[in-house]
């Protein structure tokens, strides 16, 4: 067991750690994963040290080529982790003592693990955003193209739902395709935010050693450089950002499972999934489950928890930097692999989804019309509030008669209203229904190829983020 002594903050201490608070206190377990950022901000961070004088060119040498093999040692798999490396910097900077010896000593000078985490971590969630911004347009480019293909079928529009009114099977793939548009938006913003340079704060009051943090942020491509020391050593919004922008993401695709999974039950039978995204029962053979859309579903609950768990770390904290924002990486590492991968198995069941055009016409029925019933008068001259009124009496009547409210005669819809004459029968038409919907945003199939259009410029306009 490692005595204090050998800490990165030891030199206060003396004897041995309990063993339990050791493991309590270490992270190296997950942080690891930053290792190739700890390497990149500690390369810069010693050519900062070079020019303040602090270290001298060969030393900078060392240090740069001592943690170019530890990067090698990483990247292989031949990085041996020590009980003593209670995180990713004490790892890095032991092996580069075992390396180089002495000089690697003077990569320190100035840092606090403070200024040092934040930086891995922005730079680690700044090259995760953009691997989640290329999944999240992958999955809104499925979505479009099989929108373009499927722009003809009609089905059921739902409120509360009841059927509303007929739409097109592409409007409905759209509205969880611009909600998708919007998160990926926000993610790019969040990037910018992100992308922040701490380096050079030091623990709390800065760096006093000359160092030249604008050199830091060119090296690192850093878009700006902090502006305050605590500031930039403490917070951890960008995390909170990032934890509620996957929440909002998981919740637009919870909303559009929900749907499929509701769409692939037999009572609809609108939707089967493929069945590399489907499993079966252990007793019922006939069974088809859609637990690819069931497991994103229930994904937003778990980044919702990481979320709100975060957000009651962060509010009772005293300035600046205290243990419990440790915190914060495995909330960070957790929503991104899930975030990940729920993007992928979308994409899949997105793409491979087989549609059942005639349920989706079949589940079509006149009562979903009764609106147009309305529209129908309003063309007539009649105020839509009247006519609103005549529609629902309209609807009354054919109840009581037992039948469908196409079925009414003439005369039936005369005993109603005069306004009614024999171009009533064109309402009961679904795809005349639709064509009349061709205001922009509407379900008409100009207003739906305008949409495509219109998705597939922001997918051109936004392909590098």
């Amino acid at each position: 067991m490692a005595s204090e002594g050998d800490k990165l903050w030891g030199g206060r201490f003396v004897g041995s750690i309990d063993p339990i608070m050791e493991m309590f206190n270490s992270s190296v377990s997950y942080d690891k994963r930053m290792w190739s950022a700890d390497i990149r901000g500690s390369q810069a961070y010693v050519k900062a040290l070079e020019k303040a004088g602090l270290v001298s060119i060969s030393e900078m040498e060392q240090i740069v080529t001592g943690l170019d093999q530890i990067h090698e040692e990483w990247s292989t798999g031949t990085f041996v982790l020590t009980k003593a490396d209670e995180d990713i910097h004490t790892a890095n900077e032991r092996r580069l003592k075992e390396l180089i010896g002495e000089p690697a000593g003077k990569l320190h000078t100035g840092r606090s693990r403070n200024d040092q985490v934040v930086t891995d971590m922005r730079l680690w969630l700044r090259d995760s955003c953009s691997v989640l911004y290329l999944h999240l347009t992958r999955l809104i480019r499925t979505m479009i193209d099989r929108a373009a293909v499927e722009v003809h079928i009609l089905f059921p529009g739902y409120t509360h739902m009841q059927r509303a009114q007929p739409i097109r099977w592409s409007h409905w793939i759209l509205s969880h395709a611009v909600a998708l548009c919007r998160d990926a938006e926000r993610l790019g913003e969040i990037k910018k935010r992100i992308n922040v340079l701490p380096l050079g704060s030091g623990a709390i009051a800065g760096n006093p050693l000359g160092i030249d943090r604008e050199l830091l942020r060119k090296e690192l491509n850093f878009d700006s450089v902090s502006l305050n020391s605590m500031d930039a050593t403490s917070e951890r919004d960008f995390i909170a950002e990032f934890l509620f922008w996957a929440s909002l993401c998981m919740t637009h695709l919870s909303k559009m499972s929900e749907d499929l999974i509701i769409y692939s039950t037999k009572e609809f039978s609108f939707v089967t999934l493929s069945d590399s995204y489907s499993t079966g029962s252990s007793l019922m053979p006939q069974k088809k489950n859609p637990d690819s859309l069931e497991l994103i579903r229930s994904k937003a609950g778990r980044v919702f928890g990481r979320c709100s768990g975060f957000f009651m770390t962060l509010k009772g904290l005293p300035s600046t930097y205290n243990k419990d924002l440790q915190e914060d990486k495995e909330a960070m590492f957790d929503v991104y692999d899930t975030i990940c991968a729920v993007l992928q198995v979308a994409s899949g069941v997105i793409s491979t989804l087989q549609i059942n055009k005639e349920a989706m016409e079949k589940a079509l029925s006149p009562d979903m019309l009764a609106t147009d019933i309305a529209y129908y008068l309003v063309r007539k001259g009649m105020p839509f509030r009247q006519a609103h009124g005549v529609s629902g009496k309209a609807v009354h009547l054919a109840e009581t008669k037992g039948v469908s409210v196409s079925k009414l005669s003439l005369e039936d819809l005369k005993s109603i209203s005069p306004l009614f004459s024999s171009d009533v029968s064109k309402v009961w038409n679904y795809t005349n229904s639709v064509e009349q919907y061709t205001a922009a945003g509407g379900t008409a199939k100009s207003c739906v190829v305008t949409q495509i259009e219109q998705l597939r410029a922001w997918i051109k306009n936004h392909k590098d983020q």
